[in-house]
């Protein structure tokens, strides 16, 4: 692997593709039923709503990444606001973890598009054997450099939009492009419904946007980073919302709620079976298999030097475990293990709440962080970040109340995790000092590289 921080290697079409490779490759093909199943017939408006919150939360991050680029993103963000302290670290690894969770929640989507093909249920047992199968692959990839992963990422990313529109054009000209949901709001047998319901599933469709962080990550690395970041930003949350509100409508104008809550792992192959038969199946796996694989390479890709920086801000501890190569690389192997971990023994419904519930508690620190300690050092405006503050608690607490009528051990699990988080980093900034700001033990991969080619 080249030096993957090297200024100017990433272009902003390439932070745009990077950002909708997350975006879609999970909001899409591995939200969509669940949206609906919590939010009844109306649940494209979801996405919207989901996408407006999400756009109150992109003010900080666009506002710290104009004044701080840089390959840590959001750990150096909450680094700026917190300093070297527990809410650093541990806010900093929930956002980790929402991204790990994220790539197993892209990876048993992955499996079971691929085995609609073959007739498999989304209970097969190759539905996680698919998942791993395509992290390890994205880890393969990502062993390569900035420049191969940004090229594939854009092919993919034109690609899968495209096979996405065609799709739901397609369904929605076989509607007749009624934009009529197939249930009504007053019988969506199968839907948590109610506003209860519809904000919860807003959470979730967060979830759906998160992707666009990934783009802060690379800051250090885009050309003119002060303004593209946030153009990048923008298009991508554009681009995925005009996508998913098209699909969402595809969908709900082809199958009632309770259809798309039998099919919810897989509803958009379902979708395009009434009009299209197999053949519409075959095309929508085929593009569900593009914008999942795209969705984990960039992810992986993130999420490993996002990683590697805190490692080097001396925030989250590191070993080598023998392994050889350059801190990145190392990263990449835990993130995939962990992600290949989370494929096999967690379904699709429990892995989308767990992110949802991190990502959101990391988010909320990292407005209230800014807020109070850098708005005036960015130009920040406070009513921008306070009010981003009172969505996500609003949404968060509607998504924890339902799956506590409905899941409560999800709930048991996001806490635990939580707890955990904060614990062992209170326990790593106790016994590990402080090495002016960075990790002795810290060789950033052009060092590295150089080193091997001189021995």
């Amino acid at each position: 692997m080249s030096d993957p921080y090297q200024s100017g290697s990433l272009s902003l079409a390439g932070a745009v593709a990077m950002g909708t490779g997350v975006m879609i490759g999970a909001g899409i093909f591995a939200l969509t039923g669940q949206v609906a199943e919590m939010a009844g017939p109306l649940f494209p408006l979801a996405f919207l709503v989901a996408a407006i919150i999400s756009g109150f939360s992109a003010y900080s991050y666009v506002k710290m990444a104009n004044a701080y680029p840089s390959a840590g993103g959001i750990g150096m963000f909450l680094n700026k606001a917190y300093g070297r302290s527990v809410m650093t670290g541990a806010c900093a690894l929930l956002m980790v973890f929402s991204m790990i969770i994220n790539e197993s929640l892209v990876a048993r989507t992955f499996g079971t598009y691929t085995m609609q093909v073959f007739g498999g249920n989304k209970d097969s047992n190759w539905v996680p054997i698919l998942g791993v199968i395509l992290i390890a692959a994205a880890f393969a990839v990502n062993v390569a450099n900035n420049k191969l992963i940004s090229r594939i990422s854009m092919v993919a990313a034109a690609l899968k939009v495209g096979g996405i529109l065609v799709f739901a054009a397609a369904t929605l000209y076989m509607a007749g492009f009624a934009f009529q949901p197939a249930s009504s709001v007053a019988n969506s047998e199968g839907a948590a419904g109610g506003m209860l319901g519809f904000v919860a599933a807003v959470a979730l469709g967060i979830l759906a946007y998160k992707g666009f962080t990934t783009i802060t990550n690379s800051g250090g690395e885009l050309t003119d980073p002060k303004k593209n970041v946030g153009r990048a930003i923008i298009i991508s949350l554009t681009l995925c919302l005009v996508v998913y509100l098209l699909v969402g409508w595809a969908v709900g104008s082809t199958l009632t709620i309770p259809e798309i809550v039998q099919a919810k792992d897989y509803a958009l192959a379902e979708a395009s079976r009434p009009a299209f038969g197999k053949y519409g199946v075959w095309f929508t796996v085929g593009v569900a298999i593009i914008a999942t694989a795209s969705g984990i390479l960039a992810s992986i890709f993130a999420v490993s030097r996002m990683m590697a920086m805190l490692t080097k801000m001396e925030i989250i501890p590191h070993r080598h475990l023998g392994m050889s190569g350059h801190i990145q690389t190392h990263m990449l192997v835990y993130v995939c293990v962990i992600a290949a971990l989370l494929t096999v023994f967690f379904d699709l419904s429990r892995i989308a709440s767990l992110g949802a519930i991190f990502y959101l508690i990391m988010d909320i620190a990292l407005h209230w962080g800014v807020f109070r300690y850098l708005r005036s050092d960015i130009d920040a405006k406070g009513w921008v970040m306070i009010s981003a503050i009172i969505l996500d608690l609003v949404v968060l607490g509607a998504f924890i109340w339902l799956k506590w009528q409905q899941d409560i051990y999800v709930l048991y699990w996001a806490a635990g995790g939580v707890i955990a988080i904060f614990v062992l980093e209170r326990l790593f900034l106790r016994f590990h000092g402080n090495s002016e700001g960075e990790d002795r033990n810290y060789v950033s991969p052009a060092d590295w590289d150089e080193a091997k080619n001189k021995s």
